[in-house]
């Protein structure tokens, strides 16, 4: 195997694996699918770069991997190519069908090669879902036929396959419109769609932090600038980057980490179009352009001067944020729960070990004078395992099966105890904070 390829392969199977990352109807190992769509791939290519973009297609996506890490391992051709199949809508942008279309105009954008790596996804994609989750589908399936009209510079055989495919499964499910179902939300997200129904207060807590809240200042630095100077001054102020001006203006960006001998003009870095985001932009949107890059810039009055790096995640503001979500989320069970188990039912769905730790914390706490009821003194874990075994609850959370749902709530504890004693969520936590924010910004806006 190329060399590319093999450090391509070795890469995208470890980021997927430190996070358990698993397909989604038979909890396969996600290198599975990576494995398919490169062979895909090489099947009517023997390009490293394309077959490399193949197994890297989802990491910036998925794990905690950037565009940056791609392009320092794998040079700016593979990360170009991973750029252009790694989604750009933002969650403020709207709901899923104005996030799709916005996606769907960046595959437009792409290159052949892109495309065609693109389509390779789509058979794959296509065969797991129709097979496993036909409501889901239904939804994929119009999307995928949209995708398809700007894919048309990909392989001709890979194109005829996935629009084979496509046509195969529409047939099957007796899609003749184009106009998607609403899948939804997947996963405890949705339970903000079931429980706290006033969204005017979602929308407000959502919006009320902004990126100008954690956005640290940045230095600035004219381009002919010697990178000796300018790195130490940057490493006086405990600062990674600065922006660069040319003639004045702020058109990009360098590294202290790059700089070596010469100017800045040496190490001058464009800012991506989706690096830069008004200081008015959420917590989300944030997080969504750091899924993607290193750094993401802050504009003051229309120019960047500020910059937020994963490190600024830590920080009071955004742990706030974080919790609170978390907190809204455990409402939501609480709600859920005495629906579909009224007068106190739900009593019969915790285990006696369980049930007994949270009449203890009740007893200290009435000692105290203060009133509580038994279901305050659950934990979040006893919260969703009496909605595990619930038929009807699992399907208004949206959960497949016990299993996800127990992983699902796993991470969410992880994140809230790392979150109430000051430990790093970001080494421990990425993922589930990608898509937390992700999915909750598009509860709010839909």
């Amino acid at each position: 195997m190329n060399s590319l390829i093999e450090r391509a392969r070795t890469f995208a199977t470890s980021a997927h694996q430190r996070i358990g990352q698993q397909r989604k109807y038979n909890n396969q190992p996600y290198d599975v699918h990576l494995n398919a769509v490169a062979k895909l791939v090489a099947s009517v290519s023997d390009d490293p770069e394309m077959i490399a973009a193949a197994w890297l297609h989802d990491t910036v996506e998925d794990t905690p991997a950037t565009l940056d890490d791609i392009a320092e391992n794998f040079g700016a051709a593979v990360a170009e190519l991973v750029e252009s199949l790694t989604d750009v809508s933002m969650p403020s942008d709207g709901n899923r069908a104005i996030r799709k279309s916005i996606d769907r105009e960046h595959s437009a954008q792409a290159s052949a090669r892109a495309k065609t790596v693109k389509l390779a996804d789509l058979i794959d994609n296509c065969k797991d879902i129709a097979e496993h989750d036909e409501r889901f589908a239904r939804v994929y399936l119009v999307e995928m036929g949209a995708l398809l009209e700007v894919l048309e510079d990909g392989d001709p055989t890979l194109l005829t396959e996935a629009s084979r495919l496509h046509e195969k499964f529409a047939e099957k499910l007796g899609i003749n419109s184009v106009t998607p179902v609403d899948p939804g939300e997947w996963g405890p997200e949705k339970v903000l769609l079931h429980g706290l129904d006033d969204k005017n207060f979602r929308r407000l807590f959502m919006d009320i932090f902004t990126a100008r809240d954690i956005a640290g200042g940045l230095l600035s630095f004219d381009i002919d600038s010697p990178c000796d100077k300018a790195a130490h001054e940057l490493k006086n102020q405990c600062h990674e980057v600065a922006s660069v001006r040319i003639d004045g203006s702020v058109q990009g960006y360098v590294r202290r980490s790059d700089m070596d001998k010469g100017n800045c003009a040496d190490y001058f870095r464009d800012f991506a179009k989706d690096q830069v985001l008004n200081g008015a932009a959420t917590f989300s949107d944030v997080i969504h352009v750091l899924t993607r890059h290193d750094y993401c810039f802050v504009t003051v009055l229309g120019n960047v001067g500020g910059v937020i790096s994963r490190d600024d995640i830590n920080r009071p503001m955004m742990r706030m944020w974080l919790f609170g979500i978390v907190t809204m989320l455990e409402m939501g069970l609480v709600e859920l729960i005495q629906e579909r188990f009224p007068g106190g039912k739900w009593i019969e769905n915790l285990s006696q070990g369980r049930l007994q730790k949270a009449r203890e914390i009740q007893a200290e706490r009435q000692r105290r004078n203060v009133s509580c009821d038994l279901m305050d003194c659950l934990q979040l874990s006893d919260k969703a395992q009496i909605l595990v075994d619930d038929p009807v609850a699992m399907e208004r959370i949206g959960m497949k099966s016990k299993k996800v749902a127990k992983r699902t709530i796993k991470d969410l504890e992880s994140l809230r105890n790392h979150l109430a004693h000051a430990q790093d969520i970001v080494q421990y936590d990425w993922p589930q904070i990608a898509r937390l924010s992700m999915r909750l910004e598009g509860t709010v806006r839909q």
